[in-house]
Parts: C-alpha cells; sequence; structure tokens
C-alpha cells in the first residue's frame, strides 16, 4: 500500500519537462516569426529603394534631359511672283513664309530675337526677322513671316538664266536662335537652334516645295 501511494510521485518532472518544452517551442517560433518579419521588412525597404531609384532615373532620363530646340521652314506661299526669262533672267518674290521652333523639352523655351538669312548660289537674296518669343513645353510653335527675295544682288546671272530655263529655284535658309530652357521655374539651360534647309521654287506652279532641313 505505501508503494502504491507513492507511485504518482515521480511523474511530476516530467509533467514540468513537457511544459518547458512546450514553452521552448513557443518561444523558437515566436522568434522564427520575428525574423521573418524582420526579413519580409527588409526586403520592402530594398524594393522601395530599387523603385525610387528607377523613378529617379527616369525622371532624370526624361524630364532633366534638356535638347536643343528644332528651328526650321515650314511651308510658303507667294503673294508677288515676277520671274524673267532664260535671256533676262532676273527674280524678285515676295513669299509669306512659316517657320516653326519644335521644343521637345518639359520646360518651355525663351528665344531671343533673329534673323534668317535666303540664299541662291551662297549669295543672299532676303532675309527675315525673327521676334523674341516663347515656344510652350513639348510643343511647336508657328512663326509666319513676309520674306522679300531679289536677284538684284547677284554678281553673277548666268547659272541663274539655267535654272530659270530649267524651271526650278534652288534656294537655301539658315538661322541661329539664342534662347534658355526654363524647367521647373528653377532650371534654366541656355540653348540654341540652327537652321540649314533647302528648298525648291517651281516656277511653272509658284510654289515652294522639296524642303529640307538639318
Amino acid at each position: 500500500m505505501e508503494a502504491k501511494s507513492q507511485s504518482p510521485y515521480p511523474l511530476a518532472p516530467a509533467a514540468n519537462g513537457h511544459e518547458r518544452s512546450d514553452e521552448e517551442s513557443v518561444a523558437a517560433h515566436s522568434k522564427e516569426l520575428k525574423k521573418k518579419k524582420r526579413m519580409k521588412c527588409l526586403l520592402y525597404i530594398v524594393l522601395f529603394a530599387v523603385f525610387q531609384t528607377g523613378i529617379i532615373l527616369l525622371f532624370a532620363l526624361t524630364v532633366m534631359r534638356i535638347r536643343n530646340p528644332k528651328f526650321r521652314v515650314r511651308s510658303g506661299s507667294f503673294a508677288t511672283f515676277n520671274v524673267g526669262t532664260e535671256a533676262s533672267p532676273s527674280f524678285d518674290l515676295r513669299m509669306d513664309t512659316q517657320f516653326t521652333v519644335k521644343n521637345t523639352n518639359f520646360g518651355h523655351y525663351k528665344y531671343e530675337g533673329g534673323s534668317v538669312t535666303f540664299a541662291y548660289r551662297g549669295i543672299t537674296v532676303g532675309q527675315a526677322t525673327i521676334q523674341k518669343a516663347r515656344a510652350r513645353a513639348r510643343s511647336t510653335k508657328k512663326v509666319d513671316v513676309v520674306v522679300e527675295l531679289s536677284s538684284n544682288g547677284l554678281p553673277n546671272t548666268n547659272e541663274l538664266g539655267r535654272d530659270i530655263s530649267a524651271g526650278v529655284l534652288t534656294l537655301t535658309s539658315s538661322s541661329k536662335l539664342d534662347g534658355k530652357i526654363h524647367l521647373m521655374k528653377v532650371i534654366k539651360k541656355k540653348k540654341s537652334t540652327q537652321m540649314s534647309c533647302t528648298m525648291d521654287v517651281a516656277i511653272d506652279t509658284r510654289t515652294l516645295g522639296n524642303i529640307v532641313c538639318k
């Protein structure tokens, strides 16, 4: 009877050991969860940093990249069209010309006034005055100017006679406009745009065509 009454006591240490094992398991599980949370937070931070870096690079390569605007002859029509003959070569033209200033930047382009020189075989035959103005961001500004073109200053008209006989007068135009790109009302970057165009005056149809600009 005495042995039976003492038999339950050895079981107590086993129960305490089981409780300690459960506590250790819970602690280990809790530690593992905290570790996973820290790893997840670290991953989110890394992903956010990569995302921010990508946004900054995209911003730098697009918005902050400042390009030279383009200044071109777009079209022309003639209000006055007087052209001589092969035997008596000359021309006196009044051309309503449309120029364009193409600004692909994310800031507006404010340019100073300038002039466009028209030439026939390297000799100046007319000039157009360009007033200072502003081309809005990512837009093309159209500028209409009347140009007087005359052969009076040509030292030799032999080639002009041959061109009149062929029915085409080839002209060139050149110019340079100085200005600044204004970006976000903070950044101002000096930029100039140069024009170098060739064009043909078709005598029979009295039209301007084959405009090629570089």
